[in-house]
């Protein structure tokens, strides 16, 4: 891939980051799914957004420099550059992710089981003319409602050949034959949405027969991995959107917590070699353990302004008031309505609108929790979702009966 010739051009820093923090996590979860898929297109399409995030850093980087007049300047903008600087780190690791499938490094068949068990798959399909959801927006072909499939990003080339990537795509997007899109969902789901948009099928992975106990305990640790670096990383662009020391000390934790996962991951996989057909395999389990770890890195730089107490500069602020979502951390109290509960039975999305993204507890966290996870006092929630419902979310941790 030959790189594009960069040279300063006006560009707003706020776009750049706002950019940047998309790509970069559709990235994480591109490189992931091309790994569960031991997909080359997919792999393919990362490579293709690595080299947007090059472009883009450069970009905001020499916006930065010349914003910076002085050294209160200076001081302000010095965060920008770290929250840059992580972004394009968390592509890189994608890369090496990516390079798992293209360069052949292989893994072992359990972590596609595991990783397929763990998370929704991310697949790319090229839009047909004749499908029925293309010439129809999003919202008005239903495909989400439907199938529960959500289109997390479009690659669409336009006359001259130029490509260009239409992230988050919103409802009144219209899909065009030729459209690349990239969809995320459960299995039955991607199946029905494959028909719907182009004329190929989707087969999920079939996790193997048999195991090796501690080749099993790796891919856990793995699995964890994975979801906790996309929390570190969402948690730290929250720390610094919403200037919140308390979140950007999440991130530290989870950061150290990672680090130990990763160690004994090492250990686990060496134990496992002696009972694997072909311990070469197990190399990308080594490598995809080491880009996670950076990942995580990444995220803890992206907070670290936060950490070291330098105030946002206002082009952080810009972005914020832009988003849409926040993301909270709140204690929950002894006498608090939710202590004692499962999130299902006190219907927390239902009654706040608030995503519950981790709970993090005096033995460890619990990422992604469910329905059936209970709530003591003392946990500590990090949750996603608007503002009001956030104020209706402390409530709730705080007092008996929303009181």
């Amino acid at each position: 891939m030959v790189a594009e010739e960069v040279r300063y051009e006006p560009v707003s820093v706020k776009a750049v980051l706002a950019e940047m923090k998309d790509t970069a996590e559709l990235l994480i979860d591109l490189s992931y799914s091309a790994v569960l898929g031991d997909s080359d297109a997919l792999a393919e399409e990362v490579l293709e957004l690595e080299a947007r995030m090059d472009l883009l850093q450069m970009q905001g980087r020499m916006s930065v420099l010349l914003a910076a007049r002085n050294p209160e300047d200076a001081e302000a903008l010095a965060p920008v550059l770290g929250v840059i600087g992580a972004a394009e780190k968390v592509s890189n690791a994608t890369g090496d992710i990516a390079k798992i499938v293209l360069e052949e490094i292989g893994v072992p068949p359990a972590i596609r089981g595991g990783l397929h068990d763990a998370t929704e798959s991310v697949i790319r399909i090229r839009a047909e003319p004749a499908a029925p959801a293309v010439g129809v927006t999003l919202g008005g072909s239903h495909l989400e409602t439907e199938t529960g499939v959500r289109v997390i990003a479009i690659r669409r080339e336009s006359a001259v050949q130029k490509q260009r990537w239409l992230l988050n795509p919103s409802a009144e997007t219209t899909v065009e034959a030729g459209d690349v899109l990239l969809l995320r969902g459960q299995d039955a789901g991607l199946a029905a949405a494959v028909e719907a948009v182009g004329d190929g099928s989707f087969t999920p992975p079939v996790r193997p027969d048999g195991s090796v106990p501690d080749l099993e305990r790796a891919v856990d640790s793995i699995v964890l991995m994975k979801d906790m670096s996309e929390l570190a990383v969402d948690l730290a662009y929250g720390a610094v959107l919403f200037d919140s020391r308390p979140v950007a000390e999440e991130v530290s934790e989870l950061e150290v917590e990672m680090d130990a996962l990763k160690s004994r991951l090492e250990a686990w996989g060496l134990r496992a070699a002696a009972a694997v057909d072909d311990p070469v395999e197990l190399r990308g389990l080594f490598h995809l353990a080491a880009a996670t770890e950076v990942i995580s890195d990444a995220a803890l730089e992206i907070a670290e302004g936060v950490l070291r107490g330098i105030d946002a500069h206002p082009v952080v602020a810009a972005a914020v008031q832009e988003s849409d979502e926040v993301i909270v951390r709140v204690v929950v109290g002894e006498t608090a309505t939710l202590a004692g509960r499962s999130l299902g039975e006190q219907a927390v999305q239902t009654e706040t609108g608030m995503r519950i993204i981790a709970v993090r507890r005096a033995d460890g966290w619990v990422v992604q929790p469910d329905a059936t996870t209970t709530v003591s006092a003392g946990d500590v929630l990090i949750a996603k979702g608007t503002r009001a419902g956030a104020e209706r979310l402390q409530t709730l941790a705080d007092h008996a009966d929303g009181s």
